[in-house]
């Protein structure tokens, strides 16, 4: 009984996928909040397919955004203004709701990823 029962949990919980409705956030209004020296910092951010501006601490910039697929796009901004800010960012959608995603980050080239929560606005 117990390895049935077993069997059957084991079934179900590998048929187990998370909703991912990506393309309901090529487009729109987005909020995200991050921890940054210990305070948290939210940015606003509008996508349009393929150009991205990005609002923080009263400054805007623009970036260009290549989908790869669905889900998964590349983010580099058009303006860098150091070294640093001249490096794409790899961003991959995980899991989606009716107003938020679930996403992890990296720097493309780097295996340090991130994770954070973006959500819908408009």
């Amino acid at each position: 009984m117990t390895i049935g029962l077993a069997v059957l949990l084991f079934g179900v919980c590998s048929c187990y996928r998370p909703e991912r409705n990506c393309t309901d956030f090529k487009n729109g209004k987005f909020s995200f909040t991050a921890e940054i020296s210990g305070e948290n910092l939210t940015t606003t951010f509008v996508r349009n397919d393929t150009i991205e501006l990005d609002y923080f601490q009263g400054k805007v910039d623009t970036s260009s955004v290549r989908w790869i697929n669905d889900c998964e796009y590349i983010v580099k901004k058009l303006h860098p203004k150091s070294m640093a800010e001249e490096k794409s960012i790899h961003m991959k959608i995980l899991s989606t709701t009716n107003n938020s995603y679930t996403f992890e980050y990296n720097v493309v080239g780097s295996t340090k990823k991130s994770r954070g929560i973006a959500i819908k606005i408009e």
